[in-house]
């Protein structure tokens, strides 16, 4: 039996692309908020959705558990929970209606309840929490527990008034400075051989996530940041590394995602956490995300490559500065090469996002991005087009140029929400033809290997048979697809 029973709405098989991937995480931030329940005295269960097949698979569980309070806390340190995708708020609708007939208090958190509260609490929330939400959860259940009926000097909420039915928001809380104040993760909630089961057949491995940073503190006028704003607030790299040791003890996993938006920003701390973890003589590989700018020093890559990095995923954007210029990123060009030499050289994987689509982007700069994939050789890429989210800069610059469709409804939906230069059937092909081009480029290289002797990716150069091809008809169709009106658009 649980006081609280937390869920979240990221179910992976709603989201093809995602599910395809074959590696689902645990809800890293439903597990804090849970382990900070626990330690002020509740019973809590979790409701984990992301293997799951359907949000009516919650009545069960809400039957057996009978909860006095649903929680559904996304995970806010997963990238995919940020998109907003409009499939996962259905989701999160319908297991708050269930919430509501089995008699619970229903409480959402998450980066889409925040921006769009009033849905939620038309859907069958009973409170929204806005923002970072440990507190603010901490504090409203006991307000309740203690019978209050006036919610109004809770920070970081909103709910309807018992008395006028109008939609009241607190004030908004502060973000938490020493995240070290936190119990760590409640991991014993997750059921980890399901997790470990899809891993090991897709990939013959196990990896887990888990978060030292909350926050970025840089502006890119598209990134939205509904939960922490601006600020960056790390863990120790003791807390880290004690996490790091406890997982690989109990459950024996020996790869990380470190979930951050920028991992390592504070100074001192990766060396730190180098050395922590040299004393434990814990032996694991991790990736991060991060910024070209952030990975001049050759101390710094020293040290992550000695913790045991070994692939990163960098912000690259564009090949075109006057894109980059435009969307506030504060990177160079130049940095992108000089950041992926210095990594390479020290035998970590570069991987690059992409954006294509952004205001005012040409066919040049299209085609500065895909010179740069080319010359660079990253290890992989993520490609994506601009998504106007509210609360940005960006959403403020298209909002009067959005149609109806304003969210994604999966992760590789692509939709283009604004005219931008070029139609949106001509990005859904642009992102075929640079995956295409970057395979069949890692082919060659791989072919080249063979020729030389070398040990090679046999498969991956075979596939080159495929690509060579099917990258020459995708190109063809680009061209032709360059010559429809760009006012087409999702509407």
């Amino acid at each position: 039996m649980s006081d609280i029973l937390f869920t979240h709405s990221y179910f992976y098989k709603f989201d093809r692309k995602q599910w395809e991937t074959q590696q689902p995480y645990p809800p890293y931030g439903t597990i804090y908020a849970a382990a900070l329940m626990r330690s002020v005295g509740f019973e809590v269960g979790l409701f984990d959705v992301a293997l799951k097949d359907s949000p009516a698979e919650l009545e069960s569980v809400l039957e057996r558990e009978r909860p006095r309070y649903l929680v559904v806390y996304d995970d806010g340190f997963n990238y995919l929970t940020k998109m907003c995708l409009t499939r996962m708020r259905e989701a999160a609708f319908e297991m708050a209606k269930t919430g509501r007939q089995f008699g619970c208090k229903v409480i959402v958190s998450s980066s889409d309840s925040t921006d769009h509260f009033a849905q939620y609490l038309a859907e069958g929330a009973d409170f929204v929490i806005l923002g970072e939400g440990e507190l603010t959860l901490r504090e409203l259940i006991s307000n309740l527990e203690a019978g209050a009926q006036d919610f109004s000097a809770i920070a970081g909420l909103t709910y309807r008034s018992a008395e006028t039915n109008e939609i009241v928001r607190t004030a908004p809380r502060p973000v938490l400075h020493n995240l070290d104040d936190l119990p760590d993760p409640a991991w014993d909630l997750v059921d980890m051989e399901a997790y470990r089961k899809v891993w090991m057949q897709a990939h013959g491995t196990f990896s887990l996530n888990l978060a030292t940073t909350r926050g970025c503190p840089y502006k890119c006028n598209w990134c939205a940041k509904p939960i922490y704003g601006n600020r960056y607030n790390s863990r120790s790299p003791e807390r880290v590394a004690g996490e790091i040791e406890m997982l690989i003890r109990q459950f024996g996993v020996r790869h990380f995602w470190m979930a951050d938006d920028i991992f390592g920003l504070k100074p001192g701390w990766v060396q730190r956490f180098r050395d922590l973890i040299k004393a434990k003589n814990l032996q694991f590989d991790y990736k991060i995300q991060s910024r070209v700018d952030l990975l001049l020093q050759e101390d710094t890559i020293d040290a992550l490559a000695a913790s045991g990095l070994r692939q990163v995923w960098v912000g690259a954007e564009s090949g075109s500065q006057k894109i980059l210029d435009a969307m506030d990123k504060g990177t160079k060009v130049e940095e992108i090469a000089e950041a992926t030499r210095l990594l390479k050289s020290k035998g970590i994987e570069v991987c690059f996002f992409l954006q294509f689509g952004y205001l005012g982007e040409t066919k040049e700069d299209i085609v500065a991005t895909q010179a740069m994939v080319k010359k660079l050789q990253p290890h992989d890429i993520g490609i994506s087009v601009s998504y106007p989210l509210p609360g940005t800069k960006f959403y403020e610059k298209v909002k009067s140029m959005l149609g109806d469709k304003q969210n994604w409804e999966v992760s590789d939906d692509l939709a283009m929400m604004y005219p931008a230069t070029f139609a949106p059937a001509y990005y859904r092909r642009l992102h075929r033809l640079v995956h295409k081009q970057f395979r069949l480029q890692q082919g060659k290289t791989e072919w080249s290997r063979l020729f030389k002797g070398q040990k090679a990716n046999l498969r991956r150069a075979i596939r080159t048979f495929y690509y060579a091809p099917a990258a020459l008809l995708d190109k063809w169709r680009l061209n032709q697809l360059e010559q429809q009106p760009a006012t087409s658009y999702v509407r």
